[in-house]
């Protein structure tokens, strides 16, 4: 029997709970090529980095670009279990990301369907394809529970 490999988003949940158990915010991001391929994948670093910066789909952008040698990752889909910040979605922009994958929606901090809503503007050098509500219920209670536990 062919060993299945689990789904992208089942992946960014795994680690979304690795960075939990490190004491970050419970963010995860995994990025795929046009064949399901994982390219990247990243949890939130940005208190063991010290860095404001340091959120999971900017690492995993910075991974796959490092890993196909380019800035551009055009034929590669993002997912992710929160929906991006602003400065998140701006990356995705930049690096031209085919489809954006999210789980939760972030109405205090999104980027793309709240707030900023950074690829409406005309500034905005691309807009992915944006699917939002994957596993949605998943994301949303982790981070529910992390921050319960932390209050």
């Amino acid at each position: 029997m062919p060993e299945t490999k689990p789904p992208p988003m089942q992946l960014a949940l795994d680690q979304a709970r690795d960075a939990a158990g490190r004491g970050e915010v419970p963010v995860g991001a995994v990025i795929v090529d046009v064949d399901g391929k994982v390219i990247a994948r990243a949890g939130n670093r940005t208190e063991a980095d010290a860095d404001p910066t340091a959120h999971a789909e900017m690492l995993a952008i910075r991974a796959a670009a490092a890993a196909l040698g380019s800035p551009r990752l055009t034929n590669c889909d993002l997912y992710v279990t929160l929906e991006p910040c602003a400065m998140c979605a701006a990356a995705i922009a930049h690096a031209r990301l085919r489809r954006l994958y999210f789980g939760a929606y972030d109405p205090k901090s999104g980027g793309v369907e709240h707030g900023a809503k950074v690829f409406e503007h005309a500034t905005s050098h691309h807009k992915p394809e944006v699917i939002g509500g994957v596993q949605e219920t998943d994301a949303a209670t982790l981070l529910q529970d992390f921050f319960k536990d932390r209050r």
